[in-house]
């Protein structure tokens, strides 16, 4: 289902893994793929979010401040179970690969459906950072170029 994506979206979602494993989660959540993308250093995601200061700690500090104690419903990808969020932001990756008639998902992709899921906790920090899709589409573009 899933065997488009990207060497680097490969090892961002293993790193989402660990970093879950380190907040002591027994899901993956999209706060843990933004934090992967950001720290893998790999990938158009990283070098947008570089771009507009947004760094490992940073978006780490944004995420901490609003991680709840609650947990949804899970899904399993990987080997951690997957939010909903997570769920829908991979679908839209997806998505997202195909409108920019790419051969693969990436990390860029990745940021365009954290920043579309309403909500989740990396949308809800990147939104606080001032983060948004317009600001990622228009990097795409420029480094696709």
């Amino acid at each position: 289902m899933y065997e488009q994506l990207s060497t680097h979206v490969d090892k961002v979602i293993k790193l989402a893994n660990e970093i879950a494993h380190e907040y002591e989660l027994e899901y993956v959540g999209t706060e843990h793929v933004l934090l992967a993308i950001s720290q893998a250093e790999e990938g158009f995601g990283a070098r947008i979010l570089r771009k507009h200061g947004l760094t490992n700690e940073k978006l780490k500090s944004a995420v901490d401040k609003l991680i709840q104690a609650s947990m949804e419903d899970t899904w399993v990808f990987g080997r951690l179970p997957g939010t909903p969020h997570y769920r829908n932001v991979v679908a839209t990756a997806i998505e997202e690969a195909r409108k920019l008639k790419s051969r693969e998902v990436c990390t860029e992709h990745l940021l365009l459906g954290l920043l579309a899921e309403k909500g989740c906790v990396a949308q809800k920090a990147l939104q606080a950072l001032g983060f948004n899709a317009k600001q990622v589409r228009a990097d795409i573009l420029e480094l696709a170029s």
